[in-house]
């Protein structure tokens, strides 16, 4: 089981929820950021399951709440590769 401080070791995610007023649009560049930050490798999803799981009950309304979420559905796998292998049968 992922702990909140390896989900968020430099606290970006903790921080967005504490600024009030925050909206959506800085959420997603928060996101951004602390998805740039982990490590090679390193799968999101289980990252950001540990970070709702901590978050979300208690802030369901928060739009960071809302943009991890949306996080989690596109750390599934993806429908298309990209580049020419992505065009090209074969």
């Amino acid at each position: 089981m992922t702990t909140i401080d390896e989900a968020d070791p430099r606290g970006l995610i903790r921080e967005s929820y504490r600024i009030e007023g925050i909206t959506e649009g800085e959420c997603r560049s928060i996101f951004l950021d602390w998805a740039l930050s982990v490590t090679d490798g390193t799968a999101t999803g289980p990252l950001i399951q540990a970070l709702l799981d901590h978050y979300g009950p208690e802030a369901e309304a928060h739009p960071m709440t809302g943009v991890l979420a949306a996080g989690l559905k596109g750390a599934a796998a993806p429908t298309r590769r990209g580049g020419r292998r992505g065009r090209v049968e074969g």
